[in-house]
């Protein structure tokens, strides 16, 4: 097994380029931007039909003005991607551009919103018709994200703009600048959708979704299913954030089932899609990737090991509510030959069960989204409409992920009992003290220190633990969490950023983007993040030697 751990690991240059391909970073930092969006809207689908559950049934009157509000929000969400993957990428194309000629992020959010409308959308009486402008014209929204800012790119880079007199004010010529660009890219999009139509006597959203509809049905079923668990599981398992890899294939698939999941509810037809967001955060990934609830459980009541329990009562509360981060680092899960197994075939038996339990018992699958912090059984017993199968799917989900990890636990629980009786500790050696006693006084008075990971949830762990090392020490330090991608447009505005373990392979990145600023670029390991995150002082003292 260590012989397949070290291939592994070998292999992790490749994973993290896969990682960092700037087409998938589009896609997740697209999604990352719209998550307020799609939880807002969703509000409004409990309070409108949750009710139902107890017997109690709104007016049309009022059922109508509760939709209003989620139709206005989700049911154009395949508009607002294609905004947001286009900016997305922008970005990313402009750390490559001189910083003299850069591409305008907004003019390709307009000029994608042009070219959705374009070839997405249907016209019906000479109006917008909605049909395709939710979730069934995300896979039109990749499309027209991906194109704008290819063409605005090659524009800018060959110099084939609108050049004004140097007396012409910058915001002015800036215009003028995005013209041919924008030109260029709705005329393409224009000749694209007339050829189409007249070809295929359909839009481009319809026949799309037409193509894909094998993979969706195939992304449903047993193996789909194990295939993109498995997957986030394995590459989170060497290190690397799993769904940022994974969900971009998939994330189109998640909204468009849980759409249609609703609407087959409110018909009284049984709601049988799979695959959805809430199959991910609160049924595969329970607790976390790897399905970590219950052997963080384990740790904490069960370990004769004082390390390990120890380690499992710190991590207990943030497990619960999907943050398990201190658990996978600080046992640690990832890397470790005794938990490979579990680690990857638990979130995959998860979600066969829940596959049966929908399928063949006929349950509901999820016809709401919810937060990914909402406290996992919860999580699935809400987004599934609170039915009672679904309270006994827990118990069952609970009850088989202990007898799966529990061999392995016991294993892993001696070694590091005999271990610690033999005075040795089996957690990797953590960057001792320098011995430096930050003050008042020290260069870091009035600095602001921004951490970053995939979701915002991690990184704000250290960032609280700095703020209270500061406060501690009377120190006036500034510290704030975010997920990575939402941290372009204010980069300048902190002295320190710090990247989680998990986010580690975008600091060539990071760094090109503080470039000739004052920000400084760092990364950790994760045993020194968790470290970090349980004391105040030691993550403050870091502040200060990186700064200095």
């Amino acid at each position: 097994m260590n012989v397949l751990i070290n291939r592994i690991e070998k292999m992790k240059p490749v994973f993290e380029k896969i990682s960092n391909n700037p087409y998938l970073r589009a896609i997740r930092d697209g999604f990352i931007s719209l998550i307020p969006i799609i939880l807002f809207s969703s509000v409004f689908l409990l309070v409108a039909y949750v009710p139902n559950i107890f017997n109690f049934y709104w007016s049309s009157g009022v059922e109508a003005t509760l939709m209003k509000a989620y139709n206005a929000s989700m049911g154009i969400l395949g508009l607002m991607m294609s905004t947001t993957v286009a900016k997305s990428l922008t970005d990313n194309f402009n750390n490559k551009l001189p910083k003299t000629n850069q591409i305008n992020n907004t003019s390709t959010m307009l000029a994608a919103l042009i070219g959705f409308v374009l070839i997405g959308v249907d016209f019906v009486d000479g109006n917008l018709a909605l049909g395709f402008m939710g979730t069934k014209g995300l896979l039109t929204a990749f499309v027209v994200g991906f194109v704008v800012p290819n063409v605005y790119r090659f524009c800018i880079k060959n110099n084939i703009t609108v050049k004004m007199p140097e007396e012409v004010p910058g915001n002015i010529s800036q215009t003028f600048k995005d013209l041919i660009p924008i030109t260029a890219s709705t005329t393409i999009f224009w000749l694209f959708d007339l050829g189409f139509r007249n070809l295929f006597k359909v839009g481009f959203s319809e026949k799309v979704l037409e193509v894909f509809q094998p993979i969706f049905t195939a992304a449903d079923g047993y193996f789909g299913l194990a295939l993109i668990f498995g997957a986030m599981a394995f590459f989170w398992f060497v290190g690397i954030h799993g769904p940022s890899i994974v969900e971009p294939a998939v994330s189109a698939i998640y909204l468009s089932n849980v759409t249609m999941n609703l609407q087959l509810y409110q018909e009284g037809a049984h709601a049988d899609k799979i695959l959805s967001q809430g199959t991910q955060y609160f049924v595969a990934t329970l607790g976390g990737t790897g399905a970590t609830l219950v052997i963080t459980l384990m740790f904490a009541f069960l370990a004769k090991s004082k390390q390990l329990k120890t380690m499992g009562k710190a991590s207990a509360v943030p497990v619960l509510f999907g943050v398990n981060e201190p658990i996978l680092f600080g046992a640690p899960l990832v890397l470790n030959p005794i938990f490979f197994i579990p680690f990857i075939v638990t979130p995959i038996v998860n979600v066969w069960l829940f596959k049966f339990f929908v399928d063949v018992v006929g349950m509901n699958g999820f016809i709401y989204n919810l937060p990914w912090t909402t406290p996992g059984p919860l999580g699935l017993v809400m987004g599934t409409g609170f039915a009672l199968l679904s309270i006994v799917l827990v118990g069952i989900l609970l009850v088989v992920d202990f007898l799966i990890y529990f061999p392995f636990f016991k294993v892993y629980d001696g070694e590091m009992l005999a271990k610690e009786a033999a005075g040795h500790s089996n957690e990797p050696a953590v960057q001792e003290s320098t011995g430096v006693v930050v003050t008042a006084d020290d260069s870091i008075k009035g600095k602001n220190v921004l951490v970053l990971c995939a979701n915002g949830a991690t990184s704000s762990m250290l960032a609280n633990a700095i703020k209270k090392g500061a406060k501690e020490q009377n120190i006036a330090l500034d510290s704030t969490a975010m997920a990575y991608g939402q941290h372009k447009e204010i980069i300048a505005d902190f002295d320190l950023i710090i990247l989680a373990p998990q986010m580690a392979s975008m600091l060539s990145e990071l760094e090109s983007e503080t470039d000739g600023l004052k920000t400084k670029a760092v990364s950790t390991t994760g045993i020194e993040y968790v470290s970090l995150t349980r004391e105040p002082a030691k993550a403050l003292e870091f502040v200060f030697t990186k700064l200095n």
